[in-house]
């Protein structure tokens, strides 16, 4: 209901700053136009107008109570229907046209109207003496009023309705699990926009000069040049600060789409393919749609290399265990466990994913380690242990054969550091510390782990409880303190689920 109050608010601002710009410029020509008539008909002059205004203020606001019934309907119910929040949504987008509508309608005619019916009626009782031709320029001023307030309100109400649109999506999609959109339907096209308002822009400045004029016309072969400069001088400076107004709000109504539509590609050139809110109701809704169209269309796409990409990993993973039936497994298992260090160590869900495709690859390399050598049931020799340990650089050289080459490279650290020790004892390159990568220094974790649980041809699994004495007592020379101590306590904790991708 706070979202309601405050469009109610902004319309009801926006209803006063329209009124207020319309009357300084048409009022301001009539006060430096003023006709010459007595105190008296001043005084019934003013009583007409106070008549209409009441006259067009209950009518005015009779038709705008009934304009925003639907949407004070959706704000009102507790838990509204998926009918009542589509009508409410689709007649928001109609408010800046039915502004437009309120204007010329209750607006103009509920003033215009009783004022000339009741001007005609004084000057056929002798009230009033001024000549009959002025009623019709005070129609024409009435008219060029409610031009200026309903372009100024029109483009105002735009801005208005925006938020109230955005608010009105959340409640459907919260309540109902839908998500409206124009889907490009056209309530207010941009060609008839710009048609009236260029038009009004540039001729409203020529029609209150003429309408200036045309009140003053009798007294112009009495008024010196300067004063007559000064005098039209004010009128085209009322004119011209509208055409201004007029001008800028129809821009920045232009501007708005186009620079929501330039962050999204902005986004989208970042990689993040975001679908931007169509809140319009012109063309520009359906060049929203659109881009949305092609959003999810890339959305499926990258789904579907995602998934493809996800099954290319473990189906290197799973091949390369194929080849010893006792270590079967053994890269899925680590690639778990190097997630749930990910999670504890609060990684981001991108960190994560990079994380677990660089666990399943962490062995690649020993597809170029001899079968004889990586298949032996008893202790390797010091010269066959070197063999293995060339795996890491292997699998390194491996994934920078795989094209393109930047998509591989988040993975080429994890995969080479993974045998790094924390005390700098470790190989290829006896990093130590927090020079070893971070993915190096939580898969060395998660494989020592599964290989110390894991069965072999030549012993036993160990406990996992002695497994993760041996982390315990390994913390800060041969594994990090950080992460083997989080491992160590989650999986020593009452709680034994871990949480899998």
């Amino acid at each position: 209901m706070q979202l309601y109050k405050s469009f109610l608010k902004q319309l009801v601002r926006n209803y006063m700053i329209g009124s207020i710009a319309s009357v300084v410029v048409v009022g301001g020509v009539l006060l430096v136009t003023t006709l010459e008539i007595s105190f008296e008909e001043c005084a019934r002059l003013m009583a007409i107008l106070a008549i209409s205004f009441m006259i067009m203020l209950i009518s005015e606001l009779s038709v705008f109570l009934k304009q925003l019934k639907p949407i004070r309907a959706v704000f009102e119910e507790e838990d509204p229907d998926l009918d009542l929040l589509e009508k409410a949504y689709l007649h928001v987008h109609r408010m800046p046209r039915l502004a437009v509508y309120r204007i010329f309608g209750p607006h103009l005619l509920g003033l215009s109207l009783p004022a000339i019916l009741l001007t005609i009626w004084m000057m056929e009782q002798g009230k009033l003496s001024f000549p009959a031709f002025y009623i019709w320029l005070a129609s024409l001023g009435a008219v060029l009023l409610a031009s200026c307030h309903a372009m100024i309100e029109f483009f105002l109400t735009i801005a208005a309705i925006r938020p109230l649109i955005k608010g009105i999506r959340r409640k459907a999609l919260s309540r109902h699990g839908v998500d409206f959109s124009l889907e490009g339907h056209v309530f207010m096209a941009i060609r008839v926009k710009f048609l009236l308002s260029t038009m009004l822009i540039g001729t409203f400045p020529l029609f209150l000069f003429s309408l200036a004029v045309q009140i003053r016309l009798e007294g112009l072969n009495k008024i010196a040049p300067q004063q007559y400069w000064g005098w039209a001088g004010g009128v085209l400076l009322l004119g011209v600060g509208f055409a201004y107004v007029g001008a800028w709000l129809l821009t920045q109504d232009l501007q708005r789409p186009i620079r929501q539509l330039y962050r999204a590609m902005n986004e989208i050139k970042e990689g993040r393919l975001i679908q931007t809110s169509n809140l319009y109701s012109d063309e520009f809704s359906t060049l929203i749609a659109g881009f949305n169209m092609m959003v999810r269309g890339l959305q499926v796409r990258e789904e579907r290399n995602r998934k493809l990409l996800d099954s290319y990993f473990a189906a290197l993973a799973a091949a390369l265990d194929a080849r010893d039936p006792y270590t079967a497994g053994h890269s899925l298992r680590v690639a778990e466990y190097s997630v749930l260090i990910g999670r504890l160590a609060g990684l981001s869900e991108e960190e994560i994913d990079l994380l677990h495709k660089t666990a399943l690859l962490h062995d690649i390399g020993k597809i170029g380690v001899r079968d004889h050598i990586l298949l032996k049931e008893g202790k390797l020799t010091e010269e066959e242990f070197d063999q293995v340990k060339t795996h890491p650089q292997q699998g390194e050289n491996i994934l920078l054969q795989i094209e393109p080459a930047d998509a591989m490279a988040p993975y080429l650290e994890g995969v080479r550091s993974h045998h790094e020790r924390y005390d700098g004892c470790g190989y290829p390159d006896g990093l130590k510390g927090k020079d070893i990568p971070l993915f190096g220094r939580i898969i060395a974790v998660a494989d020592a782990y599964d290989a110390m649980t894991s069965d072999r041809p030549y012993r036993s699994g160990m406990r996992s409880a002695d497994a993760l004495n041996i982390l315990e007592e390994g913390k800060g020379t041969q594994w990090d303190p950080d992460f083997a101590g989080m491992f160590v306590n989650y999986m020593k904790s009452e709680t034994k689920v871990v949480t899998i991708r």
